[in-house]
């Protein structure tokens, strides 16, 4: 009997981080005397290691002003946390953890944020008990490359068949995809279900109730095999 892994993104997915990221893209952009980007060119590069998601916004900029468009976006957040600020977390978030892990799975982290901001979520009241491994851009390549699911499935001593990835973007399904094991979207975060079908989501979950049922069903699957 084999248990499940369920390896989570965190922006878009846990913790509701839209404001917060628009901001920060806004604030870069006027720093070095770029218009305000709209939300819905920022949601898209959502999930993106730093980088490559601020070029991706901005894909005209030389080194030097994309070095200082990525360091303007580091500095609103180093701001924002100056000020006690903290991305609420959707609600059912823990809970729907906190059973998963009671449960006997298996969880790791898979995300576009540094190790900075992966050690702030971790040190949210309970999380690092649950998770047994955590994986960002600063690892190594970052989505829509399989490199954080191998080193999750290797920390957590799982394989794909045992793997399921859970994110709110097209990049968390690719990579799902790349990595060989089951993407599953969820509705909330800064991908529409459209977008996540298209790049291959098996299955976008409405809310966490429905998302639990999903991971029931793969479970029972999972410890049958």
């Amino acid at each position: 009997m084999s248990r499940p892994l369920a390896v989570f993104d965190i922006d878009g997915t846990l913790v509701d981080s839209r404001a917060s990221i628009h901001r920060a893209a806004c604030e870069a952009a006027r720093a070095i005397g770029l218009p305000e980007p709209d939300y819905d060119r920022v949601r898209k590069i959502v999930g993106l290691s730093l980088e490559h998601a601020m070029s991706v916004l901005e894909p005209g900029l030389d080194a030097p002003t994309l070095a200082r468009f990525v360091a303007g976006f580091r500095a609103s957040f180093n701001r924002m946390y100056e000020e006690g600020h903290e991305e609420p977390l959707y609600p059912e978030a823990t809970a729907t953890l906190r059973r998963l892990h009671r449960d006997g799975w298996r969880l790791a982290l898979a995300t576009g944020q540094n190790r900075r901001g992966v050690a702030r979520n971790l040190a949210r009241e309970g999380w690092a008990d649950m998770f047994i491994s955590s994986h960002c851009a600063e690892d190594g390549p970052g989505k829509p490359d399989p490199a954080m699911l191998h080193a999750a499935m290797a920390a957590c001593d799982a394989c794909p068949a045992t793997t399921l990835m859970i994110g709110d973007t097209a990049h968390d399904i690719r990579m799902a995809i790349n990595a060989g094991v089951l993407p599953l979207g969820v509705a909330w975060g800064f991908h529409t279900v459209e977008e996540q079908q298209a790049a291959g989501a098996r299955h976008v979950a409405r809310s966490f109730a429905e998302l639990t049922v999903v991971l029931d069903g793969f479970a029972d699957l999972t410890r049958a095999a």
